[in-house]
């Protein structure tokens, strides 16, 4: 395809619009992100670490193609404007199956008659090389993720791979960076279709296409990288998700438009939407956004590392986000390897109860059921088996609904016959049960089913083989691209971990008063495999509430904030970003297996920030007050 309209390529920032943050967001955001005003490109991050697994188990089981059907959908709804607009694309909806869709797409073009060159990205896929690993010597040759730091503890039966015969892996993919992205544009491809890249990968490969940089300008690929991080959540950072949304009107906050970066040949960039559309961008959602899923203040790519520290964030108009001084450094040698295999059968088991002594209904249930679970002989038989209660009765309730609480009884084991017998052994006592026991017709989770879980490895980059394909008009390949290697790397080092190095002394801030943490405090959380991350910054921008902050909220206060979900096993990570005002933690270990493999109701750690910010805390009274004067909160 011939760019007429691109004749300033390289000579403006460039503007990419995200289409897609998970395989959910339907097909039509695609289309309204190539309609609703000018971009150059469009991006989509269509896989959550699970995706590629599921896809693998479907596609075995004659139940898929091995891609996201929402990034095909979405392909359908927009060729036409694609090819009118000259918009170019580049997702990772390709999934297991990359070059499927590649096919799928380019015989849509061809069918219409449409002047379009589609290429597919490969090398991710390293099932074959896993698997022989694990069959023939009984172990992976590649560490896991978390290796490097001594401090942190391997959660329970995480190699549970290791036994190739009853926890057979499903799926293996190396995360890909933006190196084949760039020469498949570079060959005149208008649509880029991607198994496994790393999530801002697209970012990074269109905007280093635009502004023909150099694999060695690292200040800028890691500005692309961060603006990729950006907006790769679709409406993460246009209101979704965002811990102030109470501040907003609710009407405001449906059907959001999504994200564009604009960014700028020095790699800084502007996240913005499309005038018109709903929710907001802000400095608070960039920065919730900004602190989401971050492992410390460094963040790892294949073709850059980038440090956080030196960060800005600025408004710089009514929608307008401007994100400059991120700092750019060689990759690692490594990148993560994403392994899944089969944990086994899972099942969960839900129950109610209303009003008095509920604590005491709950423990006789759990006695009646590991007393029965015992009779049987199956009380062994469980890998995880945990009685779960969730919500707490109002005090004086009004209505019924308000008096009541549920149990999740939430069980895993290798086979299914420990979860059956979980199910009997409740139904056996049924009549049995405490005063008031009820719960819904529907037992369809409380029968057993597989589930996958994840193993995250350090993979060596010199040894994947990274290459564009690029289709002809008849759907075969012309010519093969190898993306070569990043020209440098720069080994790995322990994260900075530390608690503040000065601080003001809490008494200098005056009397306090308690109120909940939320109403001062705005932040995200989110999951990397075993772990949860969190970031925290003031809602008030004086800045004794910074001080106040990072003075208080000590590594060991964290501890105490998680309270009786805290165990000694997990290991915490502190870092400051003191030009955003936000203190970052990882706490690891917290979601055990992580992923699909949790235990965990909340298994990707979101809620685990709306949790901390529900705490009652003492504050002092004079930040409370000018809080209060900024954002219109009142304290408890």
């Amino acid at each position: 395809m011939t760019h007429g309209n691109w004749k300033d390529l390289g000579q403006r920032a460039v503007r990419i619009a995200n289409c897609s943050g998970a395989k959910s967001d339907p097909g039509y955001q695609m289309l309204r992100q190539a309609t609703l005003g000018d971009v150059d490109f469009i991006t989509g991050d269509y896989l959550a670490e699970l995706n590629l697994a599921q896809n693998a188990v479907d596609k075995e089981a004659g139940k898929g193609e091995g891609f996201e059907p929402t990034a095909w959908d979405g392909l359908q709804q927009t060729i036409d404007v694609l090819a009118e607009n000259q918009i170019k694309v580049a997702i990772n909806g390709g999934a297991m199956a990359p070059e499927a869709l590649a096919r799928k797409t380019q015989a849509l073009i061809t069918e219409k008659g449409l002047d379009l060159k589609v290429a597919f990205v490969t090398g991710d896929d390293k099932l074959a090389e896993v698997k022989v690993a694990t069959e023939t010597t009984g172990e992976l040759p590649y560490p896991h993720l978390d290796s490097e730091n001594n401090e942190v503890k391997r959660v329970k039966d995480v190699y549970a791979f290791q036994d190739p015969i009853n926890h057979p892996i499903v799926s293996a993919n190396v995360y890909l960076g933006a190196r084949a992205i760039v020469k498949a544009f570079e060959s005149g491809a208008d649509i880029v279709i991607c198994g496994r890249v790393a999530d801002a990968s697209p970012v990074i490969g269109a905007a280093w296409y635009w502004h023909s940089w150099g694999d060695t300008d690292y200040d800028r690929l890691a500005g692309a990288l961060i603006a990729g991080h950006l907006i790769e959540c679709s409406a993460y950072v246009t209101g979704s998700n965002f811990a102030g949304f109470d501040q907003y009107g609710l009407d405001d906050l449906i059907d959001i438009g999504f994200p564009i970066a604009e960014i700028a040949l020095d790699g800084g960039c502007v996240i913005t939407k499309h005038e018109g559309t709903q929710g907001l961008v802000t400095v608070e959602t960039v920065k919730c956004q900004l602190l989401y899923e971050l492992q410390g203040n460094v963040y790892l790519n294949n073709d850059v590392k980038a440090y956080l520290d030196g960060i800005t964030i600025d408004q710089v108009g009514k929608d307008r986000v401007r994100v400059v001084g991120t700092r750019g450094a060689p990759p690692p040698p490594t990148t993560k390897l994403a392994v899944f295999y089969k944990g086994g059968y899972q099942s969960q088991l839900l129950l109610n109860a209303t009003g008095y002594a509920t604590s005491k209904k709950w423990e006789l249930q759990e006695k009646q059921i590991r007393y029965n679970l015992s009779k049987k002989g199956l009380l062994a038989s469980f890998t995880q088996l945990s009685f779960q209660i969730i919500g707490t009765p109002a005090p004086d309730p009004s209505t019924q609904l308000s008096s009541t609480t549920y149990l999740r009884v939430f069980a895993q084991a290798p086979t299914t016959i420990p979860l059956i017998g979980l199910l009997q052994s409740w139904a056996e006592f049924g009549m049995q049960h405490f005063a008031g026991l009820h719960n819904s017709w529907d037992f369809r989770t409380a029968m057993p089913e597989p589930f996958l879980s994840f193993y995250p490895a350090l993979y060596p980059q010199s040894q994947i083989a990274e290459r564009a394909s690029i289709l002809g008009k008849g759907g075969a390949v012309e010519s093969i691209l190898d993306a070569g290697s990043p020209p440098r790397f720069e080994a790995l080092v322990p994260r900075e971990n530390y608690d503040p190095a000065s601080s003001l002394s809490l008494s200098s801030f005056g009397n306090a008063v308690l109120v909940k943490l939320g109403d001062v405090i705005l932040g995200r959380s989110g999951d990397k495999g075993s772990n949860v991350n969190i970031g925290l910054f003031p809602r008030s921008k004086d800045r004794m509430a910074w001080e106040w902050l990072r003075s208080w909220l000590t590594r060991e206060r964290m501890k105490g904030l998680i309270g009786d979900d805290w165990r000694d096993e997990y290991f915490i990570e502190r870092v400051e970003f003191p030009n955003i005002e936000a203190v970052h933690f990882v706490v690891y270990g917290i979601l055990g297996r992580g992923v699909s493999g949790s235990t965990l109701l909340d298994s990707l750690g979101k809620g685990f920030a709306e949790y901390i910010r529900d705490k009652i805390v003492e504050v002092p009274k004079s930040l409370v007050s000018r809080n209060e004067s900024e954002s219109g909160i009142s304290h408890l």
